[in-house]
């Protein structure tokens, strides 16, 4: 099994910020871009990392105003976040990949898949990217995206004592009790700012967090991008929500109602996972890792096929 701290980081020199690279064994692999959640960073992906086991090379990168791409200036949003998993893209001499991505991550990459679709090869989307149902009595986009989000919004404003305060926090939410990982404390270190009085905060700029959940909760055109893409499309969701409450974003009516084509997006429920263990070690990364392979390996035979030299003519 691979260790997920056995990447490589890099700032690409165009707009898109700074990357970790999974190498896979083979010189020759297939390639997939992972797109993190919204106050996440690439080291959400690092159990998914382990479970592919280097049999396909990964790209993640930092979105703009999270971790080490805090100090990319704004705009923000998810055009600009789109157009800087393009720069990553290019800058990696990708006509096309395929794309992974988690939560908001989900819906940024099915929006660039539906305004670029020469650019991707397909899609799996995890725990996010269809419209997600409305909430009663709540019209303001800040107000439902901290009711949807919660923690993960409310410590955007928030000062810790310390490194181990800030981890302690994150001990006590719901769904990372009695998941916690050395992939878990790693992700969380790279969101940790420290402050010249030593104390520590997020690394994410609210700012760029409230830009990104407004267009994802106001945006048709995000809400509907699974549906327009014309890749194939798989979406693995979690049983469970983002408190680990019994219900998760997602089930087979709310997909119905999201306008989701069971015919076209393969659609799967990953049974004992939340919103976030769904990445993280154990089933939800396996099964996130298998997807992510098959989609990739799918790729790689295909553009065999393609390049193969035609058969000699008999003279």
């Amino acid at each position: 099994m691979a260790d997920f701290r056995d990447f490589e980081e890099y700032q690409i020199p165009v707009r898109g910020g700074d990357l970790l690279r999974w190498a896979a064994a083979e010189p020759g692999a297939p390639t997939a871009v992972l797109v993190h959640g919204i106050t996440a960073n690439a080291l959400a992906w690092a159990a998914v990392a382990e479970a592919v086991d280097r049999r396909v090379n990964l790209l993640a990168l930092d979105l703009r105003g999270r971790a080490y791409s805090r100090d990319i200036a704004a705009p923000w949003g998810l055009d600009a976040d789109v157009d800087d998993v393009i720069a990553v893209l290019d800058h990696a001499g990708l006509d096309r990949a395929v794309l992974v991505g988690h939560s908001l991550g989900a819906f940024i990459v099915c929006a660039l898949a539906a305004r670029h679709p020469d650019r991707v090869e397909s899609l799996v989307a995890v725990d996010g990217g269809a419209r997600l149902p409305l909430v009663s009595g709540i019209d303001d986009p800040d107000e439902l995206l901290e009711f949807t989000v919660g923690p993960a919004i409310r410590k955007l404003h928030m000062t810790f004592a310390d490194g181990e305060a800030y981890l302690d926090f994150h001990r006590e939410h719901p769904s990372f009790i009695g998941h916690w990982s050395p992939q878990l404390v790693a992700y969380l270190g790279r969101d940790t700012l420290w402050l010249p009085d030593g104390k520590v905060i997020s690394s994410c700029i609210e700012d760029a967090i409230r830009a990104d959940g407004r267009q994802l909760i106001t945006d048709d055109f995000v809400s509907e991008a699974i549906n327009t893409a014309t890749c194939p499309v798989t979406l693995l969701y979690a049983e469970r929500g983002i408190l680990n409450q019994p219900h998760g974003f997602y089930d087979h009516d709310i997909l119905t109602a999201a306008g989701i084509d069971r015919a076209r997006v393969t659609a799967t429920l990953i049974s004992d996972t939340n919103h976030y263990t769904i990445i993280g070690p154990g089933v939800g990364a396996d099964t996130v890792a298998a997807e992510l392979i098959r989609h990739a390996e799918h790729k790689q035979r295909g553009r065999a096929n393609n390049t193969a030299a035609p058969p000699e003519v008999a003279a």
